[in-house]
């Protein structure tokens, strides 16, 4: 973001979208181009269009940030490199309008941030800002991500009526049983959560560092409650075309590995309206299908030995 220009991020872009597909993930969500602009809108139509192989999108373009909350920054306000659009107050209503009229499907917001390094991250959005947005994009038949970790940042999301919140590190058995009685999914993004630890210089054994120790607390307490829950990673945290490595890690944490494949697929296309077209195998629907070497429901490391994938009908890998 800071030392590439778009042109270049989005030549790795199709990279990444080739490695994707070739992993078998023949749909994503994503959830921001972090500085990128409007380059995913791109992307998704050379997708649709043939161009390049990759996987169909759903798409948040630039994504939505409370004034001074999200950086990264510099030593000048005034030269601050821009993740996300800011947008407060009335004029965040405006800004999800102009930001779906672009070609995002979903409004993603940080509902919890930090405004300075060293802080530890609070609530940005108040309920009532939230639920504005909310308001606007449901009808306009968007979808809405609220990245949130604080307790309180979550429930002012879930309280808004949002569809998904992102991480939810800080959730306790309170807000994740909120989460469950107002439908509210948590996509937990485990692997972004190990891959930090060990990019820090964690080797993955005894003793954990905090933040995973948190992160398997929080999911043991959302599994607990029984949230709706979605398979998204946070992949770009770490590489592109390792998507399952959080599949594998949401089994390691404790849930079933038939009920991780249901989450990466139906469970999925339930939770971003798209059980119409994706995420079972029946007449209607589209023929995307991967098959893998073992079983996956008895071991989810089988996810990774991919030998064909079809996308719509087409075979784009086989061997």
């Amino acid at each position: 973001m800071l030392k590439e220009p778009e042109s270049l991020r989005t030549a790795r872009a199709v990279n990444h979208a080739r490695a994707t597909l070739m992993a078998g993930f023949t749909t994503v969500r994503d959830l921001g181009t972090e500085g990128a602009g409007y380059a995913d809108v791109g992307l998704k139509q050379a997708i649709e269009q043939g161009l390049i192989p990759g996987p169909r999108m759903q798409i948040a373009t630039r994504a939505l940030v409370a004034t001074g909350s999200y950086g990264p920054k510099s030593a000048d306000p005034l030269f601050a490199a821009k993740g996300a659009e800011e947008a407060d107050g009335p004029d965040l209503v405006s800004a999800a309008r102009r930001q779906m009229g672009a070609g995002a499907d979903v409004v993603k917001l940080y509902g919890d941030y930090r405004w300075r390094a060293g802080e530890e991250s609070r609530p940005t959005y108040t309920e009532a800002e939230l639920r504005a947005v909310v308001e606007a994009a449901h009808a306009a038949g968007r979808t809405v991500s609220v990245h949130a970790s604080t307790p309180e940042g979550m429930r002012r999301a879930v309280m808004a009526g949002a569809d998904t919140i992102e991480h939810g590190n800080g959730g306790t058995p309170e807000i994740f049983r909120l989460m469950r009685e107002r439908n509210v999914a948590l996509c937990p993004t485990l692997a972004a959560t190990d891959s930090i630890s060990r990019y820090r210089g964690w080797n993955g054994q005894a003793p954990e560092p905090a933040a995973v120790t948190e992160k398997r607390t929080s999911f043991a307490a959302a599994l607990a409650a029984r949230v709706p829950m979605c398979m998204g990673g946070d992949v770009g945290v770490y590489a592109h075309g390792d998507n399952a490595r959080e599949m594998e890690l949401m089994a390691a944490y404790g849930m079933r590995p038939a009920d991780v494949l249901i989450a990466a697929t139906s469970g999925n296309a339930r939770l971003f309206r798209l059980s119409d077209r994706l995420g079972a195998v029946k007449p209607g629907h589209l023929a995307d299908l991967v098959a893998v070497e073992g079983d996956p429901t008895a071991d989810l490391s089988a996810v990774r030995a991919v030998r064909l994938v079809m996308k719509n009908g087409e075979i784009v890998r086989e061997r």
